[in-house]
């Protein structure tokens, strides 16, 4: 099984920012990350590895998980502390279980990216209807629109979008083929915001 193993997303956050941290938490099952914590986002196939690797980690660090999932295709884990030396014997246990290293994951892609400036009310109407873990988009605001392959890198992405620039996250998608994320505020810092996701995607490597 191991030989089979794809690891898909390996990604440490550094110092989850406040509303990163709180829309994580309003959806975690397990224990609630906070802000000032360091994370590990894992994303691998098969799904089902997903419970021996976690096993792992957690037997042998003080590492709190916030969820497994297993969806049709790919598991995910979060592990997160207050202590970054913690997440990453989390990490490095996890690799040792399924015998592969950092190099093995994929790099990611950006899939599409996109400012909308001066965003329409009724636009806004229907992006927060369909939005409901973040901020509220307010009609004039500008919006920057981020799609990336594979879908957990996002997380990376939405926390550093909130670390550079001034703006809101109205919500963000770490599950399913593509990571999905909604930043808003001025067109400036929109625009700062962008500059600093799409540097912090690209010095991601992998395969």
């Amino acid at each position: 099984m191991e030989d089979k193993m794809d690891l898909r997303t390996f990604i440490l956050v550094d110092n989850m920012q406040p509303q990163y941290a709180a829309i994580t938490g309003t959806v975690v099952k397990g224990d609630v990350p906070l802000a000032g914590m360091s994370q590990l986002y894992i994303e691998l196939a098969p799904g089902s590895s997903v419970y021996h690797l976690l096993n792992a980690a957690l037997k042998q660090t003080n590492a709190k998980p916030g969820f497994q999932i297993v969806e049709r295709e790919y598991g995910e884990i979060e592990l997160h502390s207050f202590s970054p030396e913690e997440v990453k014997q989390a990490g490095e246990a996890i690799l040792n279980a399924c015998g592969l290293s950092i190099a093995d994951r994929h790099k990611p892609r950006v899939v599409s990216e996109q400012i909308i400036s001066n965003v329409d009310p009724y636009q806004a109407q229907l992006i927060n209807r369909d939005s409901r873990l973040g901020s509220i988009l307010v009609p004039g605001e500008s919006l920057f629109i981020l799609e990336v392959e594979p879908a957990a890198y996002i997380s990376v992405a939405v926390n550093e979008g909130e670390k550079s620039a001034d703006v809101k996250i109205v919500t963000f998608e770490p599950v399913g083929r593509f990571g999905r994320m909604y930043l808003s505020g001025t067109e400036s810092e929109v625009r700062a915001a962008r500059d600093a996701v799409l540097a912090v995607i690209d010095a991601v490597e992998g395969r």
